[in-house]
């Protein structure tokens, strides 16, 4: 009999379509509100480029929150070190652009699975804090990086392939708008439609209870990762491609951006509930609103602290929906 079929009648392979209902509701009106205060308090808010940039932003932060989602609903928390290996991803794209275009693309998602996939693999195997581990895992990533590029920026081959439509429109629209669009497509399939999945769903909301059943649950939180890292190579290759150059700051805050796209697009911080439907909404909403307090000449500090505002407010309306936080 498989896992899944041991698991007790009450639990459902899909998630919770009602959890967090109040949480998801507050969200949507959030985003009405932001939209009014844009409309009526900033000039050039509803312009067409104006609008291209917020999708576009809102796509490569986007493709990491895919990935990020699958971490979150299978109750690993999150990763802290998807930045960083962005940034890294990127200079390995432009350096491995020597051997082509398609083994560019295919080293640089290569090393992203294998290095976040690697840190699930220890968190599903031991037991470690999610945090910490990635935490640790982004710092030895910025070492080795800054030493083997001597800290300086990594640029593309001269006379290597033409990389530059990865950055440019498509028909007016930015290509990584089409590549966000098929992330959520491919990234939701998966995660409502295959055994993956809906196991993931099943660790999340009861790690204990899949433990029990027999959940494969180290092969799970790797997987998960791995899922994460696929997702975060790509983005790092779109930014390789826009910059031109790849450097450890080159994603500045899309570590923090990507877990707000997440628990603001409804995702249970405790795991087992959320979409990756849900965290596109959440990418958008994260976008509007930076790109609201960048045209009212708001600073980066300013933009993090309002980031981390909502985002403190979804984890702690989140904790009360699911009931851990009525403890006595």
């Amino acid at each position: 009999m498989s896992a899944i079929a041991t698991m007790t009648p009450k639990r459902t392979a899909r998630p919770a379509v009602g959890a967090p209902q109040r949480l998801v509701f507050g969200l949507t009106v959030l985003f009405v509100v932001v939209l009014l205060a844009a409309t009526l308090t900033t000039d050039g808010f509803y312009s067409v480029q104006n609008i291209k940039a917020i999708v576009n932003a809102a796509s490569l932060v986007g493709i990491i929150a895919v990935g990020m989602t699958y971490i979150v609903i299978s109750g690993n928390l999150f990763s802290l070190s998807v930045g960083i290996t962005a940034a890294v991803c990127a200079m390995t794209f432009l350096w491995a652009l020597r051997f082509g275009m398609i083994a560019g693309i295919i080293i640089t998602i290569a090393f992203g699975a294998t290095v976040i996939g690697l840190q699930g693999l220890l968190v599903g195997y031991t037991g470690a804090n999610p945090i910490i581990v990635t935490i640790g895992a982004g710092a030895l990533q910025e070492a080795v990086a800054t030493w083997i590029s001597g800290g300086v920026s990594v640029y593309p081959p001269d006379g290597g392939p033409d990389y530059a439509f990865l950055a440019g429109p498509l028909l007016g629209i930015p290509f990584p708008v089409y590549v966000f669009a098929g992330v959520v497509i491919i990234g939701g399939i998966v995660l409502k439609r295959s055994t993956f999945g809906r196991e993931i769903y099943l660790m999340g909301e009861s790690p204990r209870a899949g433990r029990a059943a027999g959940l494969p649950i180290t092969r799970l939180t790797t997987g998960a990762f791995v899922v994460t890292g696929i997702c975060v190579a790509i983005a790092g290759i779109l930014i390789g491609a826009f910059n031109q150059s790849g450097t450890l700051t080159a994603t500045g805050t899309l570590t923090v951006d990507s877990i707000s796209a997440v628990l603001v697009g409804g995702t249970a911080v405790v795991g087992g509930r959320g979409s990756v439907w849900r965290t596109a909404v959440g990418a958008l909403i994260v976008a509007a609103i930076g790109d609201l307090l960048l045209l009212r000449g708001y600073s980066t500090p300013v933009q993090l602290l309002v980031l981390g505002l909502i985002v403190t407010t979804v984890v702690i309306l989140s904790y009360v929906n699911s009931g851990q936080g009525r403890r006595a």
